[in-house]
């Protein structure tokens, strides 16, 4: 990751951290101020992509499997899982055992390596 990445990065967590709204005009402010030589587009970049984004909800969220959860309707993290998602991972688990069980190419002498 480049240094113009990372520190956009810093300075939106900072802005976020004041309670300040990210914007071109304040990454630029930051970046001034710490003396750091970021390209020109990066700002802008930072500024509209998380315009319409919730950091906080982003941060906490992070570990939990992205947006696609969040958008998806899934439960938190700590909330039970709904009756309808309960059933396919039972069967996932199902699939792994079956697979588990079956013999594999090695023990049949088919090994990369004999």
């Amino acid at each position: 990751m480049a240094v113009s990445e990372l520190a956009c990065i810093y300075f939106a967590l900072i802005l976020h951290n004041n309670d300040v709204t990210v914007t071109e005009d304040k990454i630029n402010s930051l970046i001034k101020a710490a003396g750091v030589n970021v390209e020109p587009f990066w700002p802008v970049l930072f500024a509209k992509a998380l315009s319409n984004v919730n950091i906080a909800r982003l941060i906490y969220n992070v570990g939990v499997g992205g947006l696609a959860l969040a958008s998806s309707g899934a439960a938190p993290a700590g909330g039970a899982a709904p009756a309808s998602t309960a059933a396919p991972a039972e069967e996932k688990k199902e699939e792994a055992k079956k697979e588990e069980s079956e013999e594999s190419d090695d023990d049949m002498g088919f090994g990369l390596f004999h």
